[in-house]
């Protein structure tokens, strides 16, 4: 009887260490459970930050100016002194010409200008002359005319009026005389200025640089006939072409949907490998007219290029920043939910639980994207798998940093 009542207790002991030990195994499990109910979420936070929108193009370096040298006179080329590849300074002598004619020429308008100066002198001495006749006649005609005043009858009537005859041709023969000189004046200022043209021709036959560059091609060699170049209907030779090169345009050809963002002054980074050399530049001027066949606008900078370190025809890769928008608003771009024109994204709260939120964007760049209204620095916005979540549900939050810069690069052609 003993026998069998151990056997009894020892089983209900048993059996209560099985129910005890299956009850906190399924305690383990609802704890568990519970646990997973809760899902996660990467965030990011909403921070400020910059985002730039810039245009990459192909340029290519062109001259300042290139201009053909003409000569203002026609000769023979007695020297030249220039060649390609030399470097030349405004006013320098390029080339002397020979011009037998216009020696002759100017030595007959120096004789010309010497004998209208004589001219002048005669003309001169004879005012001098007629004046003092005048002031004698004059002076006589005066004494008869008091003399008959004093005692009438005294002077014949007939001798008065001879002498005031007398009076009046030779006050006439005065401004004749001044008359001839001042024609005489007149005409040795044309003698001069005939002279100064001739001279001037004559200096032409001196062709100077008119400014600093360098000779990029030559025409002509001494001893080759040049006829002067001041005539359209016919095809007159330059001596040389002139390069001025110390300052260079380098000029991009600015697609049409980016043409709205080009500004005087804008930041144009240059890379030219052919030197390997970078440098900074600033939009100077555009053509603000598109090119019909290629849908560009021509836009140039200008670089100083006092070395001649660059050629040009060289090829450029700039990078123009077209839009830049500072200490703006930011989110990932991953962040936007985007629903036909209206742009929202989950914010998870205070309380970790989840916010459906509209908003407006401006700016958007490569990883950024600026907001204008919506959200608050500091909010926590979810960055992915948007769908797995609901307004309302808690949420365990998975921070990531991110970035307060970002720039969003267009190549030529694209679209932004």
């Amino acid at each position: 009887m003993r026998k069998r009542s151990y056997i009894v207790f020892s089983g209900v002991a048993v059996s209560a260490a099985v129910f005890a030990m299956c009850g906190c195994k399924s305690d383990g499990r609802g704890t568990d459970a519970n646990a997973a109910e809760t899902p996660s979420a990467t965030v990011a936070a909403v921070t400020r930050g910059s985002i730039v929108h810039s245009l990459s193009l192909a340029g290519q370096f062109q001259p300042f100016q290139v201009i053909d040298v003409h000569a203002k006179v026609s000769g023979y080329i007695r020297h030249i002194y220039v060649d390609i590849g030399d470097r030349v300074r405004q006013g320098q002598v390029l080339a002397v010409l020979e011009v037998p004619e216009l020696d002759a020429q100017l030595r007959g308008t120096v004789a010309e200008l010497a004998r209208s100066k004589d001219e002048i002198k005669r003309a001169q001495h004879e005012v001098t002359r007629a004046e003092s006749e005048h002031a004698a006649i004059h002076n006589d005609y005066k004494r008869l005319k008091q003399a008959s005043a004093a005692q009438p009858g005294l002077i014949a009537q007939q001798e008065l009026d001879d002498a005031q005859s007398k009076d009046l041709s030779s006050e006439a023969r005065v401004d004749a005389a001044k008359s001839a000189l001042s024609a005489a004046m007149q005409q040795s200022e044309g003698a001069k200025a005939d002279n100064e043209r001739v001279g001037d021709l004559n200096n032409y036959t001196k062709v100077t640089a008119p400014l600093d560059g360098v000779i990029i091609w030559r025409y002509a060699d001494t001893g080759a006939l040049i006829q002067a170049g001041t005539s359209s209907d016919t095809q007159s030779l330059p001596i040389v072409k002139l390069s001025e090169s110390t300052l260079l345009r380098l000029r991009l050809p600015v697609p049409e949907d980016a043409v709205e963002f080009i500004h005087e002054g804008a930041t144009v980074t240059v890379n030219v490998d052919a030197v390997h050399r970078s440098f900074q530049g600033k939009v100077v001027r555009f053509t603000r007219n598109l090119n019909l066949a290629t849908r560009t606008m021509e836009t140039e900078i200008d670089v100083e290029n006092k070395d001649l370190s660059l050629t040009p025809g060289m090829y450029a890769n700039t990078t123009i920043e077209l839009e830049r928008h500072d200490k703006v608003l930011t989110i990932p771009v991953q962040a936007l939910i985007r629903n036909g024109n209206q742009t929202s994204v989950l914010v998870v709260d205070a309380s970790h639980r989840v916010q459906q939120r509209n908003i407006i964007t401006g700016l958007q760049g490569s990883n950024l994207v600026e907001v204008k209204s919506g959200l608050a620095e500091g909010d926590f916005v979810i960055t992915g798998g948007q769908t797995n979540y609901q307004p309302g549900e808690a949420v365990a939050t998975n921070v990531q940093g991110t970035s307060d810069t970002d720039t969003s690069e267009e190549q030529s052609g694209g679209t932004k």
